[in-house]
C-alpha cells in the first residue's frame, strides 16, 4: 500500500508540474493559445482580425464589438482581479502598460506568465495602423491587418470630405467618467492618451473644444464648465448610464448654466467611437460630426 501511495504522490506532483508548463516564459513574439488582453483597442483590433479565438480574458473597459462582452472580464484595468486572470490559465497577457493595481501585477508575475506590450501607439492614424499591422503579425494575420490599413484610409479620406458640408462649428465639451477613481472629467484640447483622441476626433467631425486646457481635468469647480459655455456636450457611455438621463447629467458642476443644457443639446457616445483612435475612426467621425451638427 506503501509503494501504491507513493507512485500516486509522484504521478500527482509530476501531473502538477507539467501543468504548471504553461506558465513558463515564452517568446514574447509568438501568440499564446489562450490570451487575456487588457486594452480597448487591443481588443478592437484582435476582433477586426479575426483572432478573438484565442482570447480567453479581457478587461472591463472593453467594450467593442459587442460580442467582447461575452468573454470573460478580469476587471477594470486599474483594478484587475489575479484571481479572475490566473483562473483562465493563459499563455500569455497582452496589454498596453496602462495597467494596476501594483500588487496584483506582482502576484501575476510571480508565474511568469509572458507580457506583451506592442511598440507602436494607436496616438495617430500612423500610429494606428503601425499598430494594426504589428498585432496581425503577432497573431499571424499580415493580409488581414493590410486590408483593416486600406480601409481605414480610404473611410478616412471619406468622412473628412463630407464633414466639409457643414458650415457651422459648435464648441463641445466632453464629460468622461473616471472608473479609476470614480470622478467625471471634462476634456480639454491636446493633451495625451484619451484627451487627445477626443480632442482630435472633434476637431476633425468639424467641432472645436470649449474648453481650452489641455488634457483632463476633474469637474471640481461649476465654473470649468459653465465658464466655457459648450454649444454641445458629449458625455460618454458609462458616465451617463451612471447617471441615466439628460436631466442627471445637467445636475453636474456648471452643466445647467451652458447652452448646451438649456437647448438640450447633451448626447450620450460611446467612449470606443470618440476618445481613441482604431480600424473604424474613418467611420466614426461621420458619427460624431452628425451628432455635434444636428439641428
Amino acid at each position: 500500500m506503501r509503494n501504491i501511495a507513493t507512485v500516486f504522490t509522484l504521478f500527482l506532483v509530476t501531473a502538477s508540474l507539467a501543468g504548471c508548463g504553461r506558465f513558463a516564459n515564452k517568446p514574447s513574439n509568438t501568440a499564446g493559445q489562450r490570451v487575456v488582453v487588457i486594452s480597448p483597442i487591443y481588443n478592437e483590433i484582435i476582433w477586426a482580425l479575426g483572432a478573438q479565438d484565442r482570447v480567453v480574458g479581457v478587461d472591463l473597459s472593453s467594450t467593442y464589438p459587442p460580442e467582447v462582452k461575452n468573454v470573460t472580464t478580469v476587471g477594470y484595468h486599474r483594478a484587475l482581479s489575479a484571481e479572475g486572470i490566473l483562473s483562465l490559465h493563459p499563455d500569455a497577457i497582452l496589454h498596453d502598460g496602462n495597467i494596476g493595481p501594483p500588487d496584483v501585477l506582482e502576484q501575476v508575475r510571480r508565474l511568469n506568465i509572458p507580457e506583451k506590450t506592442f511598440d507602436a501607439k494607436n496616438d495617430s492614424l500612423d500610429g494606428t495602423k503601425a499598430l494594426i499591422r504589428e498585432i496581425g503579425a503577432y497573431f499571424g494575420k499580415q493580409e488581414r491587418a493590410e486590408e483593416l490599413c486600406k480601409t481605414l484610409d480610404s473611410q478616412m479620406a471619406a468622412s473628412l470630405d463630407a464633414v466639409k458640408q457643414y458650415n457651422d462649428r459648435p464648441r463641445v465639451a466632453v464629460i468622461h467618467y473616471g472608473r479609476a477613481s470614480n470622478v467625471y472629467m471634462v476634456v480639454g484640447k491636446g493633451g495625451k492618451g484619451d484627451a487627445a483622441g477626443a480632442s482630435q476626433t472633434i476637431e476633425w467631425a468639424g467641432g472645436e473644444m470649449a474648453l481650452t486646457q489641455e488634457g483632463m481635468q476633474r469637474m471640481a469647480s461649476p465654473e470649468v464648465i459653465a465658464q466655457a459655455n459648450p454649444d454641445i456636450i458629449l458625455v460618454t457611455d458609462f458616465g451617463f448610464d451612471k447617471l441615466g438621463s439628460m436631466d442627471a447629467i445637467k445636475d453636474l458642476p456648471g452643466v445647467s448654466a451652458t447652452n448646451a443644457a438649456k437647448n438640450n443639446k447633451i448626447f450620450r457616445v460611446e467612449e470606443n467611437q470618440l476618445m481613441y483612435f482604431g480600424p473604424r475612426t474613418g467611420d466614426n467621425i461621420q458619427k460624431i460630426a452628425a451628432l455635434i451638427h444636428q439641428k
